[in-house]
């Protein structure tokens, strides 16, 4: 029997190809990456290895899920391990890498880049009973801008489950917004709106008083002329970059905008963005209310050194 040793195996396979199991433990021709699975030393473990090797050591018939396939689909959101999959069948797996959840309802397949992984509905209502409100928000905002899923999709399916999850995905979705473009402008967003402050326009064309365009900005409070955006990439910019984006800050500046940037050192520091907003609305003739983060508020959007 032939083995492709660049590809995750189990030790029966090894076994059938003719590879001992003292053969197995050679440090320097095999490694284990879960009990029963190996791989050819010199391969680079990546995440599309770990997701066979997890199918391996998972009960037949098993599916990615939860935080495994939210990460498959391209989001990647806590810890690579343990990974997750799903089965209608016993659970067997005693591994600290690897959580088997078993389910009660029919677990359809959805084939994705050649992995089987729960769909991004069900991805979205499995993981709704272990994130925050706000992360989940972040969660489906990204999945639609990614084109995975859209509101009404993701409505239809949660009114006609009967999955723990579907409750809190209802819950939310009257917060979620199309047109974010990023899981930190969601939660930069969600910041405010749960402190209380007014809610900003997503991703607006901005014009100068003339109409000439100025630029794209993130979160826009309109009737005060102020500007939010996240910027994760303030220290990777070239020079010629650096240079647009200044020239940008005095477009908008001139045009009487005023720019808040986040970064994400700021994220960290969750109240300081929520007053820095706050105190630049003020400035522009902002008279409602103050902004109120409650013990909830803080569980949301933590101070991390």
């Amino acid at each position: 029997m032939s083995l492709r040793i660049d590809r995750p195996f189990t030790r029966q396979q090894a076994n059938d190809a003719g590879i001992t199991d003292a053969m197995l433990r050679r440090r320097s021709a095999f490694r284990r990456l879960l009990r029963g699975v190996y791989l050819a030393e010199g391969i680079p473990v990546t995440l599309h290895l770990w997701l066979l090797a997890a199918l391996l050591a998972a009960p037949p018939g098993s599916v990615v899920s939860h935080l495994t396939a939210l990460r498959w689909y391209g989001y990647e959101q806590g810890p690579l391990l343990p990974l997750h999959v799903s089965t209608r069948g016993p659970t067997h797996s005693r591994l600290d890498e690897l959580e088997v959840h078993r389910r009660g309802a029919r677990i359809t397949a959805y084939l994705h880049q050649g992995v089987p992984v729960t769909g991004p509905d069900r991805t979205i209502v499995d993981l709704a009973r272990d994130v925050s409100i706000p992360r989940l928000i972040e969660i489906i905002e990204w999945m639609m801008g990614n084109g995975f899923t859209t509101v009404d999709r993701l409505a239809d399916y949660a009114l006609n489950r009967h999955l723990h999850g579907v409750r809190r995905v209802r819950s939310v979705l009257g917060r979620v917004r199309a047109g974010a473009e990023s899981p930190m402008e969601s939660r930069v967003r969600l910041m405010l709106v749960f402190a209380r402050l007014p809610e900003p326009e997503l991703n607006v064309n901005l014009c100068d008083d003339d109409g000439h365009w100025l630029a794209r900005g993130d979160l826009c409070f309109l009737t005060w002329k102020v500007l939010v955006e996240y910027d994760g990439w303030q220290h990777e910019r070239d020079a010629q970059q650096r240079v647009n984006d200044i020239a940008r800050r005095e477009r908008l500046e001139a045009a009487g905008w005023r720019l808040i940037v986040i970064t994400a050192g700021d994220l960290g520091r969750p109240r300081q963005i929520v007053h820095r907003v706050h105190n630049a609305l003020i400035d522009r003739g902002y008279a409602g209310p103050r902004p109120v983060m409650s013990t909830q508020w803080d569980t949301w959007f933590p101070t991390r050194n």
